[in-house]
């Protein structure tokens, strides 16, 4: 087998490398795959080593079929029996055979996500949880976190001592778990769980797949958890025939590329690889095959600036290439305008095509304002990671409300909302409704205001009344004087609890359908501001309705994709926008205001330094000067990480300066307004003014005052301090120990 035509010298090293732990430092586009197939072949047709004692681990299906393919079409006749296969297909493989051993049958249940949710409801019933409080997916995520770190029911118990909340949570993760084995089920984090379990109560497993895998390779091991390297440990701990632990595992990683923290993901897996390891050998693949020198200087700088990473360099024999460019917009809606008008004239001119183009953003509700750009100039567009923006459950619920209370006899939306949060409305109620109206040839609403008068519904129409009474009274406040529309989505989200039901979920999923729910907002507020008649509620879902009305689009490759940032990971494009490098956006502000605000600020670097090296040809940085959140108007500086990059690598231009006349419900800060942003001084974050309880002027409490937080309890206020348009409160929790939160974020209530 001759590797050395299609292999670089430290790619050639890896691949030749068959005898102890290897750490494969793997840089953006430096063909990592290429290496960990190349490996396996040369092991098998160079080393002799059987097919059947190589294990090929990765994440996704999709990265496992892939691998999967590249080792057939090389080793060809034997790679049936390589285990390509991702971490809990594996685990499920091992579990089959030898999970009777710790008292479950073989043929157990693997429980999805719904399925987990539909389990601990019964639970809370159970143990009379009140949901209201604690509800079942905050429960499920800290049973999911306990598990990633393999803390069992009992130990959490232990560890929980006197704390209310903590408390609550292990008596359903040691209830749950009952009746997961009970039903002789798993649910996906027992799949990596009780794997480890079993190599750790039985050794005779252990040691059958310790012999059958002597040779393990891991891909993507900066997004492992502590389960999965326990279990990797485990795995790669077995002896040689002369009783030598040899470590034949290979690990393909880039601490630098480790953005998934909040699935679990622990960064410490790789940066103490050595240690967990003894002996390893360490090759850095830092060339890249994919980017222009300039793309790739600038991601070096970037995220250079981590303390906690390895040192390493991406370089190329790629041409020099554009400077990436650095626009400041004057708004938001410039930003999208632009971008989307730039795409439409390098594909106009013959430059590219569609597909060539990739808008990165740090939030899903971002899309919104490109989406509605691309309509309006006929380009076509896919959304990954993501669905259309009208099209997000959150979105069609408020719109929903909003065509009830526009045209009540639009059934379909009435029905979608009638039990929207739960009101304790079935389905069969529902088909008595539907079944009323049909017969009375009514609407499906004019048969709810009558519900008390249909058969069989005599006690569930005290559910249907208030619902009925809510829309009522919503129609009549949007007819007086001085109400807006903007109101209209803050009564509907007060009225219905739709928000606070969010706010107590406290996901991640959670806080982002949030987030599109305040971009919604963001849209009713341009609406009311730019109508070019008066505004109206009709008007205003007749745009909507416009905007959203893609299906006609043709299917197709030719598309412009729009996605996160964690969306982009793996990825590559000729042409890359990422839009909002705002402090605040980008960096977020709940990493500035996090409970660790130096290890967040390093994992938003490591996701601007996954955007940057996605483009292949031409990068473009954009931010905006005033960009509207929860329907507000503020005013942000250009990120830090525009700082970063030095100036012979930028080449910045500015959309120009406009008059800006603030809207009713712009927030104006004089730090922020008409500053224009500096390249010849580093980045500064403005020191924050301490505030008294006397002059905190928008907040109910002060410094001494007692507060209550949804997560973490009652606690009290020790600072209050205002950087920007925000306050970061400080509040000892006697639980949680001291917490520093945004009050626009942490939703604290005075308790007297």
């Amino acid at each position: 087998m001759n590797i050395s035509d299609t292999l670089n010298p430290e790619q050639k090293r890896a691949v030749l490398h068959d005898k102890g732990p290897l750490l494969i430092l793997a840089g953006a586009g430096s063909g990592k795959t290429r290496v960990l197939t190349q490996r396996i072949a040369y092991l098998i047709e160079e080393r002799d080593v059987n097919p059947w004692n190589i294990l090929a681990i990765t994440f996704t299906n999709k990265a496992a079929r892939e691998m999967r393919e590249r080792v057939d079409n090389l080793v060809g006749y034997g790679s049936e029996s390589i285990w390509v296969s991702t971490f809990h297909s594996t685990c499920v493989r091992i579990l089959r055979r030898y999970i009777d051993t710790i008292g479950y049958s073989r043929g157990f249940t693997i429980y999805d996500s719904d399925d987990s949710k539909t389990l601990m409801r019964e639970v809370c019933k159970y143990l009379n949880i009140d949901t209201k409080k604690t509800n079942e997916k905050s429960i499920l995520s800290v049973i999911s976190k306990a598990k990633d770190e393999l803390i069992s029911p009992e130990d959490f118990e232990k560890g929980a001592s006197g704390d209310r909340n903590q408390n609550i949570y292990a008596r359903a993760y040691k209830e749950y778990q009952k009746r997961l084995k009970s039903s002789n089920a798993l649910d996906f984090d027992d799949l990596i769980v009780k794997t480890v379990e079993l190599f750790q109560l039985n050794k005779e497993a252990l040691i059958y797949f310790q012999n059958r895998f002597r040779y393990i390779m891991v891909d993507e091991y900066q997004d492992t958890n502590t389960a999965q390297f326990n279990l990797i440990h485990l795995l790669a701990s077995g002896v040689n025939e002369l009783g030598k632990r040899e470590y034949n595992l290979c690990v393909v990683g880039d601490d630098d590329q480790s953005i998934y923290k909040f699935r679990g993901a622990n960064i410490q897996n790789i940066l103490n690889f050595e240690k967990a390891f003894p002996g390893t050998e360490v090759i850095k693949l830092e060339q890249n095959y994919r980017s222009t020198k300039n793309i790739l200087n600038a991601a070096n700088e970037v995220i250079c600036n981590n303390k906690g990473r390895k040192d390493k360099s991406l370089w190329t024999d790629n041409e020099e290439g554009d400077p990436v460019r650095f626009v400041q917009f004057d708004t938001d809606f410039e930003e999208a305008d632009s971008i989307t008008a730039d795409i439409k004239r390098m594909v106009d001119e013959g430059e590219a095509t569609f597909n060539d183009f990739a808008i990165l953003y740090r939030t899903n509700a971002q899309s919104r304002l490109f989406e509605e750009k691309l309509i309006l100039r006929n380009i076509p567009y896919k959304i990954v990671g993501g669905q259309n923006f009208y099209s997000r459950k959150e979105i069609k619920d408020i719109l929903a409300y909003l065509k009830t209370i526009d045209n009540n006899l639009d059934s379909l939306s009435v029905k979608r909302i009638i039990n929207v949060p739960r009101r304790g409305i079935g389905l069969t109620t529902i088909d008595k409704v539907n079944n009323f109206a049909i017969s009375n040839d009514i609407s499906f609403y004019e048969a709810l205001t009558r519900a008390e008068h249909i058969p069989g519904l005599e006690r569930t129409s005290s559910k249907i009344t208030p619902f009925v009474s809510m829309i009522e009274g919503l129609k009549i406040r949007l007819n007086s004087d001085n109400y807006s529309l903007s109101e209209l989505i803050d009564d509907i989200l007060d009225g219905t609890g739709y928000l606070k039901e969010l706010e107590e979920d406290g996901s991640e999923e959670a806080l982002d359908r949030i987030g599109n729910i305040d971009e919604l907002v963001n849209k009713m507020v341009s609406y009311e501001e730019n109508a070019e008649e008066n505004p109206t509620l009709s008007g205003f879902l007749e745009e909507v309705s416009l905007v959203a009305d893609i299906d006609n689009l043709e299917e197709g490759t030719d598309n412009i994709v729009l996605m996160t940032l964690h969306s982009a990971k793996g990825l590559e494009f000729p042409y890359v926008y990422i839009c909002g490098m705002e402090e605040g956006i980008f960096p977020s502000y709940m990493s500035l205001y996090g409970d660790n605000p130096l290890e967040e600020i390093e994992e938003e670097r490591r996701l601007c330094y996954v955007g940057i090296t996605r483009a292949m040809k031409a990068l473009s940085l954009t931010a905006a000067k005033q960009r509207m959140l929860r329907g507000e108007t503020q005013f942000n500086r250009p990120s830090r990480f525009i700082q970063e990059i030095p100036r012979y690598l930028l080449n910045i231009t500015s959309s120009g300066p406009k008059t800006f006349t603030p809207g009713r419900r712009s927030f104006q800060n004089e730090e922020f307004k008409n500053k224009s942003f500096s390249f010849d001084k580093p980045y500064l974050t403005a020191e924050p003014k301490n505030f008294g309880s006397a002059n905190i002027g928008t907040l109910d409490y002060g410094v001494g005052d007692n507060v209550a937080h949804i997560k973490f309890g009652i606690g009290t206020v020790t600072n209050i301090t205002q950087g920007g348009k925000d306050y970061e409160v400080t509040v000892d929790f006697p639980s949680h120990g001291t917490k520093k939160l945004l009050s626009t974020f942490a939703k604290l209530n005075k308790v007297d």
